[in-house]
């Protein structure tokens, strides 16, 4: 197979702008305060990755705060819409304009879902890329899975990657939340999934968690 000089030029190009690495902020047109909150919020999940080198940390610090920016304004259109059609319409038409922003808002997420690990792969490892995410998502799944893995220690390995496989798909979905507590939310959905396969599994949470909370205090730790 032949490539042109012009598609050979092109891959130069790209490659370059790759080696280049430099991730713009996309500051523009949003209020300093927030975005000095953004950045500081993403930093400190970049300080926990050990990156030494200070242009990547800052590469990934923006790649970070990127997203932050790019879910403020998806929510912030579905807002602006949302009020629209009640401030304008009703009866189903308003239920329909409503449902729309909301359909809208699913779709923009899902399109660039993807966006954010692919771009974070440039300069970061799997494993980083992951604690990326807990970091997003105040490490709800490993606070939770080693909390059923306390509780219940009897469980399965069948059972333990059962609720891991959820709890990332939580994490997955509650990185795109909106806010702290949409996200505790999406975590909340799936823990009483979890629940109610452990008791379809023939565990009595009641008497799993009473005897878990008589062993933590046990070993002097509070509940």
């Amino acid at each position: 197979m032949k490539f042109n000089r012009t598609c050979i030029f092109a891959l130069l190009l790209s490659a370059l702008s790759l080696s280049a690495g430099a991730v713009e902020l996309n500051s523009e047109g949003r209020d300093p305060a927030y975005v000095q909150s953004i950045v500081g919020r993403s930093q400190k999940i970049v300080d926990k990755l050990g990156i030494n080198d200070e242009n990547k940390a800052k590469d990934v610090t923006n790649i970070i705060a990127n997203r932050y920016f790019k879910l403020n304004d998806i929510y912030t259109v579905r807002d602006a819409k949302v009020k629209a059609a009640k401030d304008s319409l009703t009866g189903e038409a308003k239920n329909q304009a409503i449902q729309a922003a909301q359909n809208e808002k699913d779709a923009a997420l899902y399109r660039c879902h993807f966006e954010f690990p692919a771009d974070l792969s440039l300069y970061l490892t799997p494993e980083q890329i992951v604690d990326v995410k807990d970091g997003m998502t105040y490490g709800v799944v490993k606070v939770t899975y080693d909390s059923h893995l306390d509780m219940i220690p009897t469980l399965t390995d069948e059972e333990k990657a059962q609720i891991m496989a959820w709890l990332i798909e939580a994490r997955e979905l509650a990185m795109d939340a909106e806010t702290s507590n949409k996200k505790h939310e999406v975590f909340g959905k799936y823990k009483g999934r979890i629940n109610n396969y452990l008791t379809k599994r023939g565990y009595d949470l009641t008497k799993e968690r009473e005897a878990w909370y008589e062993r933590i205090k046990a070993r002097g730790g509070k509940i």
